[in-house]
C-alpha cells in the first residue's frame, strides 16, 4: 500500500539548490521545497510552504521536488488546487473540486511524471499575478497525486493517496504588509477521559495568515518545574480571525497553582504570555473552580447529617433559655 508522506526538505542557503533527500519512509510519495526566496531565508514557514508577497503583474518562479520511496515506480499527477481557511484550519476541497483565482496563476511545468522507484524528480511552480489583481491573500496547494490502477478490493472504489505543498500568497502595492497576533490567558480544562489540556485563545491582529507552534513551560509547588510542552499544531488564523491552541500536560503535573510561561510562533512573529493558573483538584473540573469543589466531595449523607445537627442544637439552646426566663 502507497502512502502519502509531507515531507519538506531543509531550506537550502540560496535561492536556488537542492534539497537533502526526505527521510526513510517506505512506500510513501513526498512533496518538498529545494528553494526559496534569499529575501526570505530568516522565515521559518518559507522553508515548509510557498509564503510570498508580491506586487500585482509580478511573475516568479519556485522550485519543488517530488520523491517515490517504493519499490516501484510511480505514476504521479501534479496540480493545483484551491485552499481556504475555516474554523482556524487550513482545508482543501476534494481534488475533483474547481480552483480558485489563485490556482489559475499557477503553472507547473509537468502535470504527470514518472518517478523510479527509490528517486526524486524536479518540479517547477511559475506564478503569474496578473496586473489587475485586486490586494488581499490567497491560498492554494500544489499537490502530487497517485492512484491505484484499478478499484480496490472491496469494492469499484479507486485509492487516491496525495500529498502537497501550501501556498500563501498575498498581492499587494509596496512592502509585505505586517504580521503580528496576540495571546490570551491560559485556561486549564480536563478532557472527558480524563487527561489534563491548557487553552489559550489568539487573535491574528496583522494582515497575512497565522501558522501557530509554540511550547508551554511550567513552574510550581516546592519548586516544581515541567515541560516544555507543545502545543497540538494545526491551528492557521486568517486576518482577523481568533481561534484556540491546546497544550496537553503530561499525566504527572500535580495539582496546585502554576506559573506559566507560552511561547507562540508563526513565521518571523514570536509572541510570549505569563501568568498564573490553578490545576484542578480532581478529574473533570474546571483549574478555575478547583478551591470551589472540595465541598462537592463530600458524601451527600454526611452533609445532610450537619445540616440535622445544627438545627437540633439550635432548638435545644432555644428551649433552655426559655426554661431560665420561666425560673424564679
Amino acid at each position: 500500500m502507497l502512502t502519502a508522506y509531507a515531507w519538506t526538505g531543509p531550506a537550502p542557503v540560496q535561492a536556488r539548490a537542492d534539497a537533502a533527500p526526505p527521510p526513510d519512509v517506505p512506500n510513501s510519495i513526498a512533496i518538498g521545497l529545494t528553494g526559496i526566496p534569499a529575501s526570505r531565508l530568516d522565515d521559518p514557514r518559507a522553508r515548509l510552504f510557498i509564503d510570498d508577497h508580491v506586487n500585482p503583474g509580478t511573475t516568479f518562479t519556485r522550485s519543488l521536488r517530488v520523491y517515490n520511496t517504493s519499490d516501484r515506480p510511480q505514476r504521479l499527477r501534479l496540480y493545483a488546487g484551491a485552499a481556504t481557511i475555516r474554523k482556524h484550519r487550513f482545508g482543501f476541497p476534494p481534488p475533483a473540486a474547481p480552483g480558485n483565482e489563485l490556482t489559475s496563476w499557477i503553472h507547473l511545468d509537468h502535470t504527470a511524471l514518472t518517478v523510479p522507484a527509490h528517486a526524486g524528480a524536479p518540479l517547477a511552480a511559475r506564478f503569474t499575478v496578473p496586473a489587475w489583481a485586486q490586494p488581499g491573500e490567497r491560498y492554494a496547494v500544489i499537490w502530487a497525486q497517485v492512484s491505484s490502477e484499478k478499484a480496490g478490493p472491496h469494492g469499484n472504489v479507486t485509492l487516491v493517496n496525495q500529498v502537497g505543498t501550501r501556498v500563501y500568497l498575498h498581492v499587494g502595492p509596496g512592502a509585505e504588509p505586517p504580521s503580528d497576533f496576540q495571546v490570551g490567558p491560559l485556561r486549564a480544562q480536563t478532557t472527558p477521559d480524563g487527561h489534563r489540556t491548557l487553552t489559550a485563545t489568539v487573535a491574528n491582529t496583522g494582515q497575512r495568515a497565522i501558522d501557530l507552534e509554540g511550547r508551554l513551560w511550567l513552574t510550581g509547588p516546592s519548586n516544581l518545574s515541567a515541560g516544555p510542552f507543545t502545543i497540538t499544531r494545526g491551528t492557521t488564523l486568517a486576518p482577523g480571525d481568533r481561534g484556540p491552541v491546546t497544550v496537553p500536560l503530561g499525566p504527572d503535573v500535580p495539582d496546585g497553582r502554576w506559573n506559566y510561561r507560552l511561547t507562540l510562533r508563526s513565521g518571523r512573529v514570536t509572541r510570549t504570555t505569563t501568568g498564573t493558573l490553578l490545576l484542578a483538584e480532581r478529574p473533570g473540573a474546571s483549574g478555575r473552580l478547583a478551591s470551589l469543589t472540595r465541598l462537592s466531595t463530600m458524601p451527600l449523607t454526611l452533609v445532610l447529617a450537619g445540616i440535622v445537627s445544627a438545627a437540633l442544637l439550635v432548638l435545644m439552646l432555644a428551649v433552655r433559655r426559655r426554661r431560665a426566663r420561666r425560673s424564679p
